[in-house]
């Protein structure tokens, strides 16, 4: 896994902080969503400015000793795919580590 930002909680619950996307640094900021009717919806809306780059998922590893982390997708213009990673937190909570890992191609893909 490649570290490609750091965050630190906001005031409002959030986390705000810069993460590396196509070799531009990003100053991003993840907002509680607050609308989840649904369980499956996001915890987090990610955004850069005012525009929204995608959502943040609270998720646990499946380890011996499991640890909370957030599964982020981002999406926008000039992506030729979605962008998958992951958000895991120092053991105090002040600081977030993002981190992207390729994607890995199936052995038998030719493509």
């Amino acid at each position: 896994m490649v570290a490609i930002g750091t965050l630190t909680p906001t005031r409002d619950g959030g986390w705000a902080g810069a993460i590396l996307i196509m070799a531009n640094t990003v100053k991003v900021k993840l907002v509680p969503n607050d609308n989840q009717a649904n369980p499956k919806a996001p915890a987090f809306r990610v955004f850069a400015g005012d525009a929204e780059l995608g959502a943040a998922w609270q998720q646990r590893t499946n380890e011996n000793e499991p640890r909370e982390f957030l599964s982020v997708n981002l999406d926008f213009p000039g992506l030729q795919e979605p962008i998958s990673a992951a958000i895991f937190f120092s053991e105090d909570g002040t600081k977030g580590r993002a981190v992207w890992n390729r994607k890995r191609k199936d052995a038998h893909d030719d493509s």
